[in-house]
């Protein structure tokens, strides 16, 4: 193949060949080699030669020599224009032939007689192309012509291949010559502005500088790719603008370039062939991973000498066919065009084999589980162990690094292999799980249910049939995942711990349905009643969170029973959901650090690529903690889709957002769920008393409260008395208080303060009791406000304590007392502004204007604002000092150290400990942090905000 147009960075070649012919023609020839690789244009030089004596009256004899197979002097005789039964036929007189070979000697000597007949009658240009491809006694000819014509007026002009190719090529034509019988010039590939020239001038309209670019990557500088490329490009009819170029060969008509590289290849040989395309097999993005390639890989998938492999990605980094991939420098094609077109030559068995040559080669070198996986992916079923174990350790290693995404199919394909009948069930189990969270829950579901259907063993149908009860759970079918569960009591009569499982399984699904719940605790108290052992710790535990819920137990007692069931011997099926409800008790209880630890021991058991209704409780109960704790910003909304059913995390961000004042944010938000048609669940009603909050900041309390009594009505007929999970008694109570309805007010308020004194926390009691103040106005309201606000101080700090503060200085101001009235309200403004609590803040500084103050009290920020133990621990930060060493230096509590940072950090204006040291040394902080905008509290590592003063001593 030969290129098109103008010659480019040619000259000096073009400068050398006229010096020769110009040496020739005095009588004194040479042989002129001009060697390149591939597609650098030798044959257009070749031409732009022979031109060039035909122009200085030189005579031109050409031959382009082939890869077929030819007779002996084929070459030549294609040079001279002779057929092979012509060679006797020739005589004459001349000098002796310069190399008889044996029985060819004589039509050596008659084809150079006929050489040195022509060059009588004038100087001669002998042009040879592709020298390489010439049978073996026309290259003996040649190189003994070259010996002799510096005596002649003859310029012997031959282009010979010159590439590092896998499979070693023989001697070059000059091998074995003197230095003075030859010139050698190698064609280099085009430099990249020559290159973005050449593209340029193929179109009329000037092309996109990234278009230029793309196209010059995707043929390295080659004419030949280049040509063939802009072929492609300017096909469509009528376009003056090139289309795009693409990154894939299908997308090229009419196929120009993917046929210029095959013979790009063609011309390098089978082994150099085969490397190139298993490098464009292994460099292709697969399941997430990586794709990388090394010269070892390279030579087990191609089947080739590891000893030439090296040199030929060099080779070809240095034509600029191959360059570093971005991640981790190895090899790669320069576009992904190239490598396309590279690999698109390749039969699908052909690819498959490379594949597992690869697997097996990164096995046996012990790469990462995911890049061996990789390519067993794109293998047929391989048979042996190592298949099926790669693949699930690569689908593991996904899950753990957040791609879940990427485990489905190493699942699928690990089904491909042969499977007992117990790893097919854990391993559908498994892809069940994941196919259900992030292909389509139909999908998922048909997994788990072949898994349940399988023979197995007795704990992997119970872990089976479990994550197929949380998927129909999650699909409103609750009966049917009781259903699931239930089916397996036969099978588990000899197995009494994996019984258990399944029983407090079914009652922890059944809290998503109002009338199964009643069925199910109804069941499980009685067995509890009649035989405590058949319903074990786990179930034990979900009765004490029945009791806490329904207003049966106190906090206390409820918080002595887990600890005591938590120490019991506990199956690692059924630990989990002791672990989540013991952890929801103690968040309950208000002891929030070691339901912290709880959840994170329950989280650290779970597997992330099974379905498990624990899963998704204990994170439930995480993010309770951070919104008892104030911990806005820790609570993020999460990306679903509109009309969903409510979740959780959909009622906490919306409390959140009201709480940081972000009501338009929180509005859009609730507007995305539909409750309509949501089941009667618990999520739903968390998802009412939240919604009843927004509206109720929006200041409409008449929606609110319909809102919180429908919460009421739906908790009360799920037996869910108890105000530890939605105290919506002492909301609805606010709301009529608003609509001027205080006597209404008081039942509500009163009912809510009983059943927060049988829970008997600060927290609950102190919320109840300011609100029944409020509700109940005069001097005894005022009492009440004084008890709650004192109660709140007791409890871990939230946003409860300036709530109260807020209201008992409102009433104050009621009664006349603006000057008292002063004093707890400034105090909430301070403690809201600490917690990030923008909507308090901003009642605060509202009803401070309503008692008078001259100007609402400025927001604590700068230096000047830290109080002495906040400066002492930012000081030590600052230093280098870590939380731990602060603890130990200071004998604080390590959340009193935690606490501190994250006030400092909010005060000054900051978003973590690299900026102490600036923000210490500037005194009050400048930037936008002196306006309390909801912006200024930044990231913490810790969400809760312990009181100055009441934790020194922790």
């Amino acid at each position: 193949m030969s290129v098109r147009g103008p010659l480019r960075e040619r000259g000096d070649a073009l400068e050398l060949v006229a010096a020769e012919a110009a040496r020739a023609r005095g009588g004194t020839g040479r042989l002129l080699l001009l060697s390149g690789a591939t597609g650098t244009g030798r044959t257009a030089l070749l031409e732009a030669a022979a031109g060039h004596g035909e122009t200085h009256g030189m005579r031109v004899l050409r031959a382009r020599c082939s890869p077929d197979p030819h007779p002996p002097f084929a070459a030549v005789l294609d040079l001279l224009s002779l057929d092979q039964d012509a060679l006797g036929q020739h005589s004459g007189r001349g000098t002796e032939p310069p190399s008889p070979v044996h029985d060819h000697g004589r039509a050596a000597a008659r084809l150079w007689r006929l050489l040195l007949a022509h060059a009588g009658d004038a100087p001669l240009l002998v042009a040879v192309d592709d020298v390489h491809r010439a049978d073996e006694h026309s290259r003996q000819w040649l190189a003994a012509a070259a010996r002799q014509i510096d005596r002649l007026p003859v310029l012997l002009v031959v282009t010979e291949r010159t590439q590092y190719d896998v499979g070693p090529a023989g001697p070059g034509l000059a091998h074995g010559l003197s230095p003075d019988l030859v010139r050698t010039h190698t064609l280099a590939p085009l430099s990249t502005d020559s290159a973005a020239e050449l593209v340029r001038s193929a179109f009329d309209d000037a092309p996109a500088d990234a278009w230029v670019d793309d196209c010059v990557r995707a043929c390295a500088g080659n004419p030949l790719l280049l040509h063939a490329l802009l072929d492609d490009l300017r096909a469509v009819p009528g376009a003056r603008s090139p289309a795009p170029v693409p990154s894939t060969c299908a997308a090229l008509y009419p196929g120009a370039y993917p046929a210029a590289v095959s013979w790009w290849l063609d011309c390098a040989g089978p082994a150099t062939a085969d490397v190139a395309r298993s490098l464009a097999l292994a460099t292709t993005d697969s399941a997430g991973h990586a794709p990388y390639a090394d010269a070892e890989l390279l030579a087990g998938m191609a089947g080739a000498d590891p000893a030439r492999v090296p040199g030929w990605l060099t080779s070809m980094t240095r034509l600029g066919m191959l360059r570093p991939s971005p991640v981790g420098g190895h090899p790669d094609y320069s576009h992904p065009l190239l490598r396309d077109a590279v690999a698109s030559g390749w039969p699908g068995a052909r690819r498959q084999a490379a594949h597992r040559a690869a697997a097996e080669t990164m096995l046996r070198r012990g790469d990462p589980a995911q890049a061996v996986a990789g390519h067993v992916l794109r293998a047929p079923a391989i048979g042996a162990g190592w298949a099926v174990g790669v693949l699930l350790d690569a689908a593991s290693a996904a899950v753990r690094a957040g791609r879940a995404g990427d485990a489905p199919a190493f699942l699928r394909r690990a089904l491909e292999e042969p499977l007992t009948p117990e790893r097919r069930s854990a391993v559908l189990t498994e892809l069940g799980s994941l196919e259900f969270l992030t292909v389509r829950p139909a999908a998922g579901m048909s997994r788990l249910a072949e898994a349940v259907r399988l023979p197995g063993t007795p704990r992997d149908r119970v872990r089976a049939a479990v994550a197929l009860g949380t998927a129909l759970t999650g699909q409103g079918e609750t009966r049917a995942a009781i259903g699931v569960l239930r089916s397996l009591d036969e099978q588990l009569r000899d197995h009494p711990d994996l019984a258990r499982t399944v029983q407090t399984a079914s009652a922890l699904l059944s809290d998503q349905d109002a009338d199964v719940r009643r069925e199910m605790y109804r069941w499980l108290r009685e067995t509890a009643e009649r035989s405590p052992h058949l319903v074990g710790a786990a179930g034990r535990a979900l009765l004490v969170r029945y009791e806490a819920t329904a207003g049966l137990t106190s906090a206390r007692t409820a918080v002595r029973r887990v600890r005591a069931l938590l120490e019991e011997p506990s199956d690692p099926l059924g630990e989990p959901f002791l672990l989540g409800t013991a952890a929801a008790v103690a968040q309950w209880a208000d002891e929030l650090d070691e339901a912290e630890r709880l959840v994170e021991r329950g989280l650290a058991g779970q597997s992330a690529s099974l379905l498990h209704p624990m899963h998704a409780a204990l994170l439930n109960v995480r993010a309770d903690i951070a919104a008892a704790r104030g911990a806005h910003e820790d609570i993020v909304p999460a990306a679903r889709p509109i009309g969903r059913a409510p979740g959780n995390q959909d009622a906490l961000a919306v409390l959140a957002l009201v709480g940081q004042g972000r009501t338009d944010t929180a509005t859009a938000l609730a507007g995305d769920v539909e409750l309509r048609d949501a089941p009667d669940s618990w999520e739903a009603n968390r998802f009412l008393y939240a919604r009843g909050v927004l509206r109720a900041a929006d200041g409409d309390p008449g929606a609110a409260l319909d809102d919180f009594l429908e919460c009421g009505r739906r908790q009360s007929a799920r037996e869910v008395l108890s105000p530890v999970v939605t105290p919506w008694r002492t909301a609805a109570a606010e709301c009529r208080v608003a609509l001027g309805r205080p006597e209404e007010a008081l039942a509500l308020a009163r009912e809510e303060l009983r059943l927060a004194t049988v829970w008997n926390t600060p927290r609950l009691v102190g919320r109840s009791l300011s609100t029944l103040g409020t509700a109940t106005g005069g001097r005894q309201g005022l009492d009440l406000a004084d008890r709650a606000v004192r109660l709140l101080r007791e409890a871990p700090a939230g946003t409860e304590l300036p709530a109260a503060l807020i209201a008992q200085g409102r009433q104050l101001t009621a009664a006349g007392e603006r000057t008292r009235a002063r004093e707890p309200l400034r105090e909430a403004a301070e403690r809201a502004e600490r917690l990030g609590a923008v909507r308090l803040h901003t009642e605060a500084q509202q009803a401070l204007r309503e008692a008078g103050a001259r100007r609402a009290a400025a927001p604590r920020t700068g230096t000047d604002a830290l109080t002495p133990s906040e400066r002492r621990i930012a000081t030590l930060a600052a230093n280098g000092r870590t939380n731990p060493e602060i603890s130990t230096l200071l004998h604080l509590a390590r959340r009193t150290v935690e606490t501190h940072l994250t006030s400092a950090f909010r005060k000054l204006g900051i978003r973590g400990r690299g900026e102490l040291a600036g923000a210490l040394g500037q005194g009050p902080y400048a930037g936008g942090a002196n306006r309390f905008d909801g912006a200024g509290r930044h990231g913490h590592d810790v969400a809760g905000h312990l009181m100055e003063g009441t934790q020194e001593a922790g």
